[in-house]
């Protein structure tokens, strides 16, 4: 336990940033997951309307400080390449 009153109120913010956190991070993660499910069925409706919604899920993530900024290009980026394989087959 913290001594000092300040340690207290660091805390809880600390506790209130984690929750903050998991829940945009784990969205995030179910959004690609999602997607790469839709690449692997091969549906390339479904293909087109999870990525822009993982695309904005993970854009959201970034303003918010959830997720850094490359990390969210990267991810971006992985999706694209699987999603222009599927095109390309």
């Amino acid at each position: 336990m913290p001594n000092k009153k300040s340690a207290e109120r660091r805390v809880r913010i600390e506790e209130r940033n984690h929750l903050y956190n998991r829940y945009w991070t784990t969205r995030c993660k179910n959004a690609v997951k999602k997607v790469l499910a839709a690449v692997d069925a091969k549906d390339g409706a479904a293909v087109t309307q999870t990525f822009n919604m993982a695309q904005s899920v993970i854009d959201k993530a970034v303003v918010k400080g959830v997720m850094h900024r490359n990390t969210a290009a990267r991810r971006k980026k992985m999706m694209a390449r699987r999603i222009k394989t599927l095109s390309e087959a």
